[in-house]
């Protein structure tokens, strides 16, 4: 069985109890369990990983490219938060471990937002984006990630 990674940034560990009317009452305990049914249904394994320290976001994804490239880990799912807007280094990271796939994907409609959440950095450097479904959005982000691993290896 392959793994699939779910990286969450900042302040994610606040959900179910941060800003509710924007993020909902899901905890991020409950975004993982969905996120692992998810992966289960559809034959991967899942870890999960949150920091609120960019660096810390960073070795992840170092890590995750020299595990993919070992064959451990298949893709990656990642909720950057605050840090899409800002992160230059976050960009690289992912730049960095291609082709390892990320999907880029956000609880809320960052668009309908603040002007200042409308630019991603990371969006350049994501196989795909999920966008605005709530916690929802995970799981199409999962799916998503797992059809352009089986398209990119057909068995």
């Amino acid at each position: 069985m392959s793994t699939l990674l779910l990286l969450n940034g900042p302040n994610l560990n606040l959900l179910g109890t941060r800003e509710p009317g924007v993020y909902g009452a899901t905890t991020l305990a409950d975004v993982e369990a969905q996120a692992l049914a998810t992966a289960q249904r559809l034959g991967f394994g899942l870890e999960a990983f949150q920091s609120n320290h960019e660096g810390a976001l960073i070795d992840k994804i170092h890590e995750a490219g020299r595990r993919h490239k070992a064959g451990e880990l298949a893709g990656v799912v990642f909720n950057p938060g605050a840090f899409t807007h800002t992160s230059v280094a976050l960009f690289d990271a992912i730049g960095g471990v291609k082709p390892l796939p990320v999907i880029e994907i956000h609880i809320s409609n960052v668009h309908a937002r603040e002007a200042f959440r409308h630019h991603s950095y990371i969006s350049p450097a994501a196989a795909g984006i999920v966008i605005g479904f709530g916690t929802e959005g995970y799981t199409l982000a999962i799916e998503g990630l797992v059809r352009k691993i089986k398209a990119a290896h057909p068995a």
